[in-house]
């Protein structure tokens, strides 16, 4: 296993926009009785910390029967992909969200993306949202990218999906993708995390409650919330692909992402942890905007060119 922390304890000073929203956020959802609708609508809001990335075309399309965005950095081989699920506790955010953020890594890789908006729960439960992963994973082989060249990457609820929807292809016996990442990846339904409580201060967004919420969504109550493919932490990970996951110093989720690098390490996995120091929930939303979050991309690019 590898690890790397940033030595420096400082936040920056822009790195503080993505702690404003989520604290803007958090007092919205405190005092305001929200329908669905407006819940999604203050989530598609994420993308504000993050620069628009230059030099990169976008493109809707629906692959393998689930709608998204695609992103084209200029000059990028279109014959690897990442497959980013974006987060949201499987019930807000969308590819509109995150398709800076996913094009931003994309360009630091010199590789295209694609963002699906997958089902989301309450209206669509587990497993809908892995089974739309695993079609457009399957759609892509058909076009003729390759398996290894395909690296399922996503946040929060997506770093989830990144990681289960290669579990799901190993149960189907398909082929895995080359490569994982997750970016603060929400994979405890059981809600047992230590650092929900020892960071509770300092996580400008994630609260025990708000999690009880969407996991009910999620699961409705027809899901076990220890199965392997709704949270990871009791997969088996023999035979995982290479795996990156990084998470902020300050977030609640932060022992989501220790936890699972420690099953993956303990199978033999090839996994690197990434951990800033001070920083929120899914900070590489600062990308373009924050020294934390570029310094950050460009580990993963020295990683997956490794």
């Amino acid at each position: 296993m590898t690890i790397t922390q940033d030595a420096s304890t400082t936040v920056s000073r822009e790195s503080e926009s993505l702690r404003s929203l989520y604290a803007d956020w958090s007092d919205i959802m405190a005092n305001t009785e929200l329908t669905m609708r407006l819940f999604r609508s203050i989530f598609d809001e994420w993308h504000q910390p993050t620069t628009e990335p230059e030099d990169v075309t976008y493109k809707e399309e629906t692959v393998g029967g689930v709608p998204g965005i695609w992103a084209f950095p200029a000059g990028a081989d279109k014959t690897r992909v990442l497959l980013y699920t974006h987060g949201g506790g499987f019930a807000v955010g969308s590819a509109s969200s995150h398709r800076k953020l996913a094009a931003h890594v994309a360009k630091a890789l010199g590789v295209t993306t694609f963002v699906p908006d997958y089902r989301r729960a309450p209206e669509h439960p587990h497993p809908a949202q892995i089974e739309d992963g695993v079609a457009v994973f399957d759609a892509l082989l058909e076009r003729g990218i390759k398996a290894e060249d395909i690296t399922t990457i996503g946040d929060s609820a997506g770093g989830n999906l990144a990681v289960a929807i290669p579990l799901a292809l190993r149960e189907q016996g398909k082929p895995l993708p080359g490569r994982v990442i997750a970016f603060s990846p929400w994979l405890d339904m059981e809600n047992a995390g230590e650092t929900l409580v020892t960071n509770d201060a300092t996580d400008a967004l994630i609260t025990r409650e708000l999690l009880e919420g969407m996991i009910a969504g999620v699961l409705g109550g027809l899901t076990n919330p220890d199965n392997p493919l709704a949270n990871p932490l009791y997969a088996d990970f023999t035979g995982f692909p290479k795996l990156y996951v990084n998470a902020g110093g300050a977030e609640s989720l932060l022992d989501n992402a220790t936890r699972l690098v420690d099953k993956a390490q303990a199978a033999g996995v090839d996994v690197t942890l990434s951990i800033a120091p001070g920083q929120q929930h899914v900070f590489p939303f600062l990308a373009g905007r924050a020294p934390e979050a570029d310094q950050e991309i460009a580990k993963i690019a020295q990683w997956y060119r490794a």
